[in-house]
């Protein structure tokens, strides 16, 4: 991995997270989760190079969101989708991932886990955390479609500091 500024990604985001997805990965050497995700953004947001994530309640890796100060969002590319398809219909709590998908894990100068395979890493520090609330939704669509006891809890949404970059 070679480390690059954040204002060198070139990356349409849209479709890397949109398409590609992402492993959002929290913990540490000795325990950690990652998760797959296809929600989320990159932006500038309080003088800050920003992603916000959406990770559900049920989610195993949120538990480690939650104690832990960082965690990546992990690019691996298109020809990975067989991990990504595993990481996000399995659970940590039940399932070795790394062993079942073959990831192989790295691990930055901060203690962050990030994998090998990933052509993009994006390490962060959360800045913001906030469960989405039936009442603030403008559009009550996307609460219908989204959300109820078949689907799962409301995401929360995180916002966190990219503080370091990552390639292949």
């Amino acid at each position: 991995m070679r480390k690059i500024d954040v204002k060198e990604l070139t990356d349409n985001f849209f479709e890397a997270i949109g398409k590609e997805w992402m492993l959002v990965t929290a913990g540490d050497k000795e325990r950690f989760n990652t998760m797959t995700a296809s929600w989320g953004g990159i932006g500038w947001l309080w003088n800050k190079p920003v992603a916000f994530v959406f990770i559900r309640p049920e989610r195993y890796t949120r538990e480690f969101i939650e104690k832990g100060e960082r965690l990546t969002l992990a690019f691996l590319g298109e020809e990975n989708k067989k991990i990504h398809a595993v990481c996000g219909s399995k659970s940590g709590r039940d399932t070795d991932k790394v062993a079942e998908t073959g990831l192989n894990p790295i691990f930055t100068e901060r203690g962050c886990v990030t994998f090998e395979q990933a052509r993009l890493t994006l390490e962060c520090r959360k800045l913001y955390a906030d469960p989405l609330k039936p009442e603030c939704f403008t559009d009550k669509a996307p609460l219908e479609n989204w959300y109820g006891p078949s689907r799962g809890g409301l995401h929360m949404m995180y916002i966190v500091e990219i503080e370091n970059v990552f390639v292949r």
